[in-house]
């Protein structure tokens, strides 16, 4: 027992700040602290089946189901990447401030909370928490062949959703023909 809770106590001072960033980047602050501690208490009462060497996919996998929950027993479903918020802090002390503004990062914000929640999660898993394939898959709890599936159909998605914004616009997704 005394091995598990040093072991425990590793992983948790290793991977809390990362679990916490992925949580803010979902959710509002009190959410994202509160599926934080959650998720570290399914990481203490699972820690058997802690895959060795995959912790931190594990520990995303267990928080996006915590945050689903947590949207689900509120009753809301927001489209957590449909509005990013900048973070700011005067003391610098916040998780990874973010500031994305110009309108094709609107544009991508827009087209993210137009997709299923599975289809928005693998996107931001893959490309936010740059995961790669073996940990995507164990963050989603699949094969790493499915997960390449799963991905690439959701990219196809949002490249269609910001063809649609690109198209009322006139955009960057028309095919122009080159002069030769």
């Amino acid at each position: 027992m005394e091995t598990d809770r040093r072991v425990f106590e590793r992983m948790f001072s290793d991977y809390y700040d990362d679990i916490v960033r992925y949580c803010l980047r979902r959710a509002s602050r009190e959410d994202a602290l509160d599926a934080a501690a959650e998720t570290f208490l399914v990481a203490w009462r699972r820690r058997e089946a802690i895959p060795e060497g995959s912790e931190l996919p594990w520990l995303y996998g267990v928080a996006r189901r915590v945050l689903a929950n947590q949207r689900r027993s509120v009753g809301r479903r927001d489209a957590a990447m449909a509005r990013l918020q900048v973070v700011s802090s005067a003391s610098g002390n916040e998780p990874e401030p973010q500031v994305l503004r110009s309108q094709d990062a609107d544009d991508v914000v827009a087209a993210l909370g137009r997709l299923k929640d599975a289809d928005r999660e693998v996107i931001l898993l893959a490309g936010w928490e740059e995961l790669d394939r073996e940990e995507l898959a164990s963050a989603c709890g699949c094969t790493a062949n499915a997960v390449t599936k799963r991905l690439n159909r959701a990219l196809d998605r949002l490249g269609r959703e910001l063809g649609a914004v690109e198209r009322s616009r006139g955009g960057f997704f028309s095919r122009r023909r080159v002069a030769r």
